[in-house]
């Protein structure tokens, strides 16, 4: 059993690897435009494999995917039909079928997001609500990265400036979602967690330098 959580430990970090590698290439070449509409496809393989390297399912498990994925995407909805949260930005088409102007791909990403610094954060030794400033930490520093390669490839779009309160707003909602991570008995040992985000934080920073 140990073997075979090594092997696809394995198999899904190398795809990870690869796929964010040709994501680079890929958007820097002639191709750009086929390699930005597979985002939302990306968001769903990360998902996936984070969720089959899971070692135990149970019901707060469940609870947990579905209630981020659905709090997600719904402060999205809120944010971008009032501007009260994150300030007033539009999604653009590269993110796939929308509903209510916001791609449904978002709360996935959320999701991803949440679950991989959860994880992480859940390693030190510290209560909860340390835990989950730790990890809503983390996620800040994904955001200072993402922010320009969004805005430069048309996912999202702010009308001046990107505001403070989109950083703070971050900050927040992450460290509620993530109390509720921490909050709920389920196993949390998922060791593609780290390296899914470090590939994430290495695939942005080279779009950005790039």
């Amino acid at each position: 059993m140990i073997k075979k959580e090594k092997n696809i430990l394995f198999i899904s970090t190398l795809v990870l690897v690869i796929v964010h590698l040709a994501g680079v290439i890929g958007i820097h070449s002639c191709y750009n435009d086929t390699f930005l509409s597979l985002t939302p496809a990306n968001l769903v393989l990360s998902a996936s494999l984070l969720i089959c390297n899971q070692k135990e399912f149970n019901p707060a498990f469940f609870i947990f995917l579905i209630s981020t994925f659905l709090i997600g995407f719904f402060i999205e909805v809120v944010g971008v039909h009032t501007g009260i949260i994150f300030g007033w930005y539009t999604y653009g088409e590269r993110l796939g079928f929308k509903l209510w102007d916001v791609p449904l791909v978002m709360g996935l990403n959320w999701l991803v997001l949440i679950f991989a610094a959860g994880v992480i954060s859940n390693r030190i030794r510290f209560n909860k609500f340390v835990k989950s400033a730790v990890g809503a930490c983390l996620l800040i520093v994904l955001d200072f990265v993402l922010e320009p390669v969004a805005i430069k490839f048309g996912f999202w779009s702010w009308p001046g400036s990107i505001p403070l309160k989109n950083y703070v707003a971050w900050y927040l909602i992450s460290y509620i979602l993530l109390l509720l991570f921490h909050s709920l008995q389920f196993n949390k040992e998922n060791k593609l967690a780290q390296p899914l985000y470090i590939i994430q934080l290495v695939f942005f920073v080279l779009l950005c330098v790039f």
